[in-house]
């Protein structure tokens, strides 16, 4: 493309662009997730950084390891700088430096690319990051360790050696150190997506305190049906209903419509409130925009944590 046709893409909204020289197509921009928006942003720094080696901390060291960024916005790339405060310099709007001391035994690389690792990557998105986008990511990180999916087996042995890990990375009096404290001792891999982990976090803010993830219900052919939640303090199931298992294939079985899908879930829930006694409710993520929109859906059932 001539500079021309590329300044007229821009203005009319074809293009958009991430850097000086470097642009991405308007439409696979606003059908990227967040995740992949920050990707975008971590390359194109990495093409124009005047850096014999950038070092991407944060949220774009979170992208590069395959970690969700719940509840975040890809506003560009995050690298560590000797002298910076994090914000974004109005002469490179795409690029925030961020005074943070790494060690070289937590920077890795990824794809040629360096990063902190995961264990530090994370415990510092506990610190910065708003607590929704640390604990979904703390959640995948235990996950990937100590979670075997095909068994549904938790060796939590190994979870709390990586906590322990993560923990390590806090230091005494540093920003955020209290919040992080706190999220990574409540992270958990059995959650098994983001709208899990967020809507663990509100009810643990609500009150909640006996809350087991993924529990199974013996099924009525052998094998069992796994539940998001036990809330033992009001003695229901829970389940956080994202809209991924009715419209993606990934989620459905083969030949299966959204309709297939939605009486499936009636079946099974007829089967768990029958064999159990107990209720079970739902949530999506329109429930889980705040804590005091989770409590005001789970009130409306009269379901509250125990005084």
């Amino acid at each position: 493309m001539t500079q021309r046709a590329i300044v007229d893409a821009v203005d009319g909204g074809a293009l958009i662009r991430l850097s000086r020289g470097l642009y991405v197509s308007a439409a696979d921009w606003r059908s990227a997730r967040t995740e992949q928006r920050e990707l975008l942003h971590v390359a194109a720094a990495q093409r124009r950084l005047r850096l014999e080696r950038p070092l991407f901390v944060l949220s774009s060291a979170a992208a590069l390891h395959g970690l969700p960024l719940a509840r975040a916005s890809a506003r560009g790339a995050h690298i560590a700088s000797a002298r910076s405060n994090g914000r974004v310099r109005s002469r490179n709007p795409l690029v925030a430096r961020h005074e943070i001391e790494v060690a070289e035994a937590d920077v890795v690389e990824v794809d040629g690319i360096c990063c902190t690792s995961v264990t530090r990557t994370v415990a510092d998105l506990a610190r910065l990051a708003r607590p929704e986008t640390a604990l979904a990511a703390a959640d995948a990180a235990l996950r990937a360790i100590a979670w075997d999916h095909d068994d549904h087996v938790y060796d939590d042995n190994a979870a709390e050696a990586y906590r322990s890990a993560m923990l390590a990375h806090l230091r005494t009096g540093a920003r955020g150190v209290v919040q992080a404290r706190r999220l990574l001792t409540l992270a958990d891999g059995r959650a098994d997506r983001p709208g899990e982990s967020i809507s663990r976090l509100y009810l643990h803010e609500i009150g909640f305190r006996n809350i087991r993830p993924q529990v199974p219900v013996a099924g009525p052919h052998g094998s069992p049906y796994w539940l998001d939640f036990s809330l033992d303090d009001a003695d229901v199931w829970a389940e956080f209903d994202g809209l991924g298992k009715y419209v993606d294939d990934a989620f459905r079985r083969q030949g299966e419509s959204a309709d297939d899908v939605v009486l499936r879930e009636k079946e099974r829930e007829d089967w768990i409130r029958g064999a159990t006694g107990r209720r079970v409710v739902r949530w999506n993520w329109e429930h889980i925009a705040s804590a005091d929109t989770l409590a005001a859906r789970l009130a409306a059932f009269g379901i509250r944590p125990r005084p």
